[in-house]
């Protein structure tokens, strides 16, 4: 057993996860946390009998998971289960076509085929692309500190370089598709791949391409109890591997001398520690804990992602056309991106995401009734008057939805009298709960080429034993890969400890 110890500052499912591989490594874990609950987005909230997961929405890659209770040698089904989804997004068209994606590729392919004449052929071979650029570029690169001399000596790293072609790099997203395929629904719906880390597909690179083999290679799942039980089922696995939590309090300062960490203050009490982990924005870290105006400062000179505005409503019927992940595409995609990053406010047709868990399991709202989480992206917060935009995006998203609800329906569909219970998520309260800078969702955005590489790394040269894991660092944001910034933490930490 080791006699080191460390402090994970934020308890978001990245702090989560490093917590459980460190205490496996037998050191001494303790978890300060601001708010009174752990994991950070992914959280939920109960409002007149309907649940509401608050942040996260989609699961993939459960092996990220399962991962973890093996490592800490305990049965993932005394806590956590889940079950594939057929069907991983239903997308609503603005001309009136509809598209069930199912999660089998073949199935896939064959659905497109039937709805936007688009080769099922084609769509094989794009999905067969996707895998192809996940297996050898991006374990790589998702799985390793880009960072690190001894990356770049890994065998794999040739095979690597010899499959990045000139359109994963220098095509964007957008201008790679519309080379693969020819209908503009088609192109929409793989574009829309780059909003999965907050992105714009008119300028973020074709290497995105490989995201869609999540859902359609590996699948998309369902969580029992909603997303809240990834949280729920690492905070047990946290505290039955002897971690320790502080919650309700806010680290106020990380300490170090001569180059290396000595732990934190918090409470206005000097803490030791030998390694601290900051699972807090990087900004925030640099600024608010570092003290370092400069190196904060370098960060922001990075765009910021997408943040998100979310209505969480209680719907007093059930619609049966939609399916647990819906989506009701913009009509003109590329103005809505010109809105978002360029000029910072909100497009009048957005792109709205329905998720409804009800779909999946009984109890997630009353009988006879739907627990809509409803979300467009918007820019993230530089000063916008919110409630006015709020507002206007409540108006626009009620007549969307009516508007493509309705067709093909005998009677007009009025969403706005079925709402029985509303709750409102902005970036501001965002960033508020959850200390991401300006409620960018995850922190950087991908719109340049060199995005993975300017993201920041899992350590710092500057402070010995000092890292960071989460959405704002390499190797990104979302539920995946947050858990494999856990892991390339916790993989650097123990190579560490062996080489002392």
């Amino acid at each position: 057993m080791s006699n080191k110890k460390a402090i994970i500052i934020g308890s978001g499912v990245a702090g989560l996860a490093t917590a459980i591989r460190l205490s496996v490594q037998g050191i001494a874990v303790t978890v300060y946390e601001k708010n009174n609950y752990p994991g950070g987005k992914l959280t939920a909230f109960e409002k007149d009998g309907f649940h509401f997961d608050a942040g996260p929405s989609l699961f993939t890659q459960p092996k990220n998971i399962t991962e973890l209770f093996e490592l800490a040698e305990e049965p993932i089904e005394n806590y956590f289960s889940y079950q594939p989804v057929t069907i991983a997004c239903k997308y609503f068209y603005a001309n009136g076509k509809i598209v069930d994606a199912y999660t089998d590729a073949e199935n896939f392919g064959q659905e497109l085929q039937d709805k936007l004449v688009e080769s099922a052929t084609t769509i094989k071979k794009y999905l067969a692309r996707s895998q192809k650029l996940y297996t050898n570029i991006g374990t790589i690169f998702l799985n390793h500190s880009l960072h690190k001399r001894k990356t770049w000596l890994n065998k794999r790293i040739v095979k690597a370089l010899a499959a990045t072609k000139y359109s994963y790099l220098f095509k964007t997203l957008h201008q790679y598709n519309k080379a693969k395929f020819t209908s503009a629904e088609a192109i929409q719906l793989f574009n829309r791949y780059a909003t999965y880390n907050g992105s714009n597909p008119y300028k973020a690179p074709g290497m995105l391409s490989l995201i869609p083999h999540l859902e359609y290679n590996e699948g998309v799942f369902y969580p029992k109890g909603g997303m809240i039980s990834i949280t729920n089922a690492l905070y047990q696995l946290a505290l039955k591997k002897g971690v320790q939590f502080h919650f309700n309090t806010a680290v106020q300062k990380i300490i170090y001398h001569e180059g290396t960490v000595r732990g934190i203050v918090a409470n206005n009490e000097n803490i030791t520690s030998d390694i601290v982990v900051s699972n807090l924005d990087v900004y925030f870290t640099y600024k608010n804990l570092l003290n370092n105006e400069t190196k904060a400062k370098q960060i922001l000179k990075q765009e910021r992602s997408s943040s998100a505005l979310v209505f969480y409503w209680g719907i007093k019927t059930t619609f049966e056309q939609l399916q647990l992940h819906n989506i009701f595409f913009s009509n003109n995609y590329a103005a809505e991106f010109d809105c978002l990053f360029k000029k910072k406010t909100l497009y009048n047709d957005p792109t709205v995401y329905v998720n409804i868990t009800s779909k999946m399991e009984t109890g997630q709202a009353p009988a006879g009734k739907e627990n809509w989480f409803v979300m467009i992206n918007v820019p993230a917060n530089v000063g916008q008057d919110w409630e006015a935009i709020k507002m206007e995006a409540r108006k626009n998203i009620i007549e969307k939805l009516n508007q493509l609800l309705s067709a093909g329906c005998s009677a007009q569909i009025d969403i706005e009298p079925l709402i029985a219970t509303e709750e409102i998520l902005d970036p501001v309260i965002i960033e508020d709960k959850t200390a991401s800078y300006q409620g960018s969702l995850y922190g950087t955005s991908s719109n340049s080429k060199l995005a993975a590489f300017l993201r920041h790394p899992n350590f710092t040269g500057a402070i010995k034993d000092l890292y960071f894991c989460g959405g704002s660092v390499h190797p990104g944001g979302g539920i995946p890969l947050c858990l494999k910034s856990a892991q390339i933490v916790c993989d650097l930490i123990k190579k560490e400890k062996r080489a002392h």
